[in-house]
């Protein structure tokens, strides 16, 4: 009884996790105002609270996304990239956003609490970020730069290569010269 109520509960979840919007390619536009709660339960508002600083989104949209942005992860912490990263799940629909604190310690678990602060978790503003983005092909993250505008200089959503990772440390770059300022450590808010 209790799997079939599982079962259930996962069909009714999948079901409600909100539409699927076509992928498309947001450089060029500002990334809409949304708000979310890190896992540290510091609220954010992005891009707002980024100070002004260029910056790397990594969106996922599934929980499968994880593998595709800790490669990302590790790739940027193995070039040495010295800008804010943030991790950005985000989980559209009605029925995620009732199980936040459930979902959240889920996330909480598997992450060293010295890295909660850069794991932005956004719930109900998730269709903009869905729609701005595209979410299908879900398993694949969203690796976005923005400038000091919030306005998106690179974007990426056909999965970790080397490739796109060069190509993004060159956007970096220019971003950072653009905007002033060194490439620090990498690091959270």
């Amino acid at each position: 009884m209790m799997k079939h109520l599982a079962l259930a509960l996962a069909a009714l979840l999948g079901s409600a996790c909100g539409s699927t919007y076509a992928a498309r390619d947001p450089t060029t536009l500002v990334f809409p105002s949304v708000t979310g709660t890190s896992l540290a339960g510091q609220e954010t508002r992005l891009p707002e609270d980024l100070d002004r600083k260029p910056t790397v989104l990594l969106v996922g949209y599934t929980q499968n996304a994880q593998f595709d942005l800790d490669r990302w992860l590790i790739g940027l912490h193995q070039t040495d990239t010295r800008i804010p990263v943030f991790e950005v799940p985000t989980i559209p629909g009605l029925l995620p956003g009732l199980f936040a604190g459930r979902i959240d310690d889920g996330m909480r678990s598997g992450i060293p609490e010295e890295d909660w602060v850069s794991v932005i978790t956004v719930y109900d503003d998730a269709e903009f970020i869905a729609r701005f983005t595209g979410n299908e092909n879900g398993n694949n993250g969203r690796v976005l730069l923005l400038d000091a505008d919030g306005r998106v200089v690179f974007f990426h959503d056909r999965g970790f290569s080397v490739s796109a990772l060069a190509r993004l440390r060159s956007a970096i770059s220019q971003t950072a010269s653009v905007a002033g300022t060194r490439d620090g450590p990498m690091s959270p808010l």
